[in-house]
């Protein structure tokens, strides 16, 4: 997994810098002193608060998502702690972009999402790695 991670992500970075994004959801509007778990703080621990966002999806509940995010020197590598507790599923709610946020990537336990800025960049991604998709005609 942390391979395929590698390789997506030198093909999206063109940056020295990339951001990381860890975020947590709680019932409340501000974020806890306690926000963030011990293991994600061990992992991104250069990480500050951002901005919390109101997640309404489901009536009668509404929660929020607190966004913690830091600047992160890019070198293939980097993020690998913070990578593996993804993939294990001990750590979700994880975004990494540029500077310009003109890519998102969304790693989860089972791969990764990426969005882009154009159909045809993201169909030139897919093809490139065409190999990993199912055989699932939509290739998820």
């Amino acid at each position: 997994m942390l391979a395929r991670h590698h390789t997506v992500l030198t093909d999206l970075v063109t940056t020295p810098t990339v951001l990381v994004v860890t975020a947590r959801n709680f019932d409340q509007p501000v974020p806890p002193k306690l926000c963030r778990t011990a293991l994600t703080a061990a992992v991104h621990p250069a990480a500050t608060y951002w901005t919390s966002v109101c997640i309404d999806d489901q009536p009668d509940w509404t929660s929020w998502m607190h966004l913690y995010v830091n600047q992160t020197p890019w070198a293939v590598g980097c993020l690998d702690p913070l990578l593996r507790h993804v993939a294990d599923d001990e750590i979700g709610n994880v975004l990494i972009t540029d500077a310009a946020l003109r890519w998102l990537y969304h790693p989860y336990d089972g791969g990764m999402d990426v969005i882009l800025p154009t159909t045809a960049d993201r169909d030139a991604l897919r093809s490139q790695h065409r190999d990993w998709l199912s055989t699932h005609p939509s290739g998820l």
